[in-house]
């Protein structure tokens, strides 16, 4: 229990102690004055009404408040819910639009992949025909230097050696 729960509660059982230890001199009539006019009643029992009506009307207060309360917090739950579900659906829709930015990305970068690639295979074709003159024309060259020098030998008589 709470403590104010608990508080309340003593102070109504000491109220009612009281009023039952008391309750011949609750019953004495006595002149009351209600400002315009004058009458013969209990006093105590008509403070013991009053006590009674005030504390059923803060109770009415206090069961009027907590319906508002909880009124109050099951809206803010609620807004709490859809406004939770919106994040979750921009978060989504987020994350949808990373994949297709990424996806597109990705769909770039291999088609650059591939260009740069048919790039790099017409140079090393160029390189290797490039290469393959440069070794024709290499061997053409070592070839008429080798007949040449074979002219100089045959002319100077000299015997051939065995071939290599």
């Amino acid at each position: 229990m709470k403590l104010r729960t608990l508080l309340l509660v003593v102070f109504i059982l000491l109220v009612a102690g009281f009023v039952a230890l008391n309750f011949e001199q609750i019953l004495q009539p006595t002149p009351l004055n209600f400002g315009v006019t004058q009458v013969q009643a209990p006093l105590g029992l008509v403070l013991l009404a009053m006590l009674t009506l005030v504390l059923v009307v803060f109770l009415a207060a206090l069961v009027y408040s907590q319906t508002l309360h909880m009124m109050e917090v099951r809206r803010i739950t609620r807004d709490a819910a859809d406004q939770r579900t919106l994040a979750d659906k921009a978060e989504s829709s987020r994350f949808t639009e990373l994949r297709q930015y990424l996806q597109t990305e990705l769909q770039a970068t291999a088609a650059r992949e591939r260009e740069l690639a048919d790039r790099m295979d017409q140079k090393m074709d160029q390189v290797q025909a490039a290469l393959t003159q440069v070794i024709e024309q290499t061997g053409n060259g070592l070839g008429a230097s080798i007949g040449e020098l074979e002219d100089r030998f045959e002319r100077q008589n000299l015997p051939r050696s065995a071939p290599l």
